[in-house]
């Protein structure tokens, strides 16, 4: 890493535990996949919901609606982009440019 004065920093990290884990995703059943979706969400939540000092965010955003209606209008265009991306892949898989499987 450069530093201002022309010379270089080293660092050493060390990670402590490895809890990370992996699963195929390919041979998962529906039901598999639905919990696997719901843990993932699980850890997101969980780890940025202690990624922050809640009051200094709550003093951050203040008492009005302007973050609600920011995270509102963002939740609607990205569930409109999904409507289109699902559209986009039905047309093809319709058309034949890609392989899918229906009513697994």
């Amino acid at each position: 890493m450069p530093r201002s004065s022309g010379g270089t920093v080293d660092f050493y990290a060390r990670q402590l535990k490895d809890w990370k884990g992996t699963v195929e995703l390919g041979v998962m059943r529906p039901d598999e996949m639905a919990a696997y979706g719901r843990t993932c969400g699980w850890a997101l939540a969980r780890g940025h919901a202690r990624s922050g000092d809640r009051i200094a965010i709550a003093s951050y955003l203040g008492g009005g609606t302007s973050f609600d209606r920011a995270l509102v209008a963002f939740a609607e265009a990205y569930a409109d982009q999904n409507e289109r991306d699902y559209e986009a892949l039905v047309e093809a898989a319709r058309s034949g440019r890609v392989k899918a499987e229906t009513g697994l």
